[in-house]
């Protein structure tokens, strides 16, 4: 039997080499971004970086929290007899699709995590009114963010990435006071949270996607970005 040997360009070790080195930059250039902008929130460095990592491996658990049923427009064919011949006929019908919506744990439920962290904080300071200022800033971004997105079929709810911290960093500015990286986290991510996406949730359902996750992209999503941009620009 001829015997077959596989070789190697010269060139693949080296590439591969510094793919790995490009990668270790970058994670290390974006942890410490991320961590940075933790910290600004008053989270202690080693729980800043560990959130950072749950983040990062949270973003491929999708937790499914709803099922939802829509009708799609589908072409089928039928058969018609016309003088003992058979024509194929197309025609559209509507056919019943389910539609599963999950909660990313890195790209949504640690923003969420943090911010009720804050939440609860403030209240144990009987910081009243940084909790009052927080419910205001959520509001707005919300109510902005609801009529920017826009529903996107077979994608999801889709919202320009820099509008969110933009948004943020405007709302933390005029009532922030010095609490101005909280309340650009806190609008930051739950106003795409509750404005792109839970407002939308009725649209959802028809965008003809069989799944839908609601910070799917994990740490590269709006929800989870918006919240770090927003932090950094403040």
């Amino acid at each position: 039997m001829p015997r077959y040997r596989y070789v190697i360009p010269p060139i693949a070790l080296p590439f591969f080499l510094l793919l790995l080195l490009l990668f270790a930059f970058f994670f290390t250039i974006f942890s410490g971004i991320v961590t940075a902008a933790f910290q600004r929130l008053g989270i202690p460095p080693a729980v800043a970086y560990t959130l950072f990592l749950v983040s990062l491996l949270g973003s491929l658990i999708n937790i499914p929290i709803a099922e939802e049923k829509s009708y799609v427009p589908v072409v089928r064919v039928k058969e018609v007899r016309f003088f003992g011949i058979q024509y194929p006929v197309p025609y559209f019908d509507w056919e019943e699709q389910k539609v599963v919506i999950a909660v990313n744990v890195g790209g949504a439920l640690v923003p969420l995590s943090i911010v009720l962290y804050e939440t609860m904080r403030l209240i144990s300071l009987e910081e009243y009114g940084v909790l009052l200022q927080l419910a205001v800033s959520i509001a707005l971004a919300s109510a902005i963010s609801y009529s920017v997105a826009r529903p996107v079929p077979g994608v999801g709810i889709a919202l320009p990435t820099l509008v969110p911290p933009l948004i943020a960093v405007s709302i933390a500015l005029l009532i922030g006071g010095p609490y101005k990286p909280l309340i650009a986290y806190a609008s930051g991510t739950m106003g795409v949270l509750i404005g792109a996406d839970l407002m939308n949730w009725k649209r959802i359902k028809n965008l003809g996607a069989q799944m839908v996750s609601i910070g799917g992209a994990g740490t590269f999503d709006g929800i989870f970005l918006a919240g770090v941009i927003a932090v950094l620009l403040v």
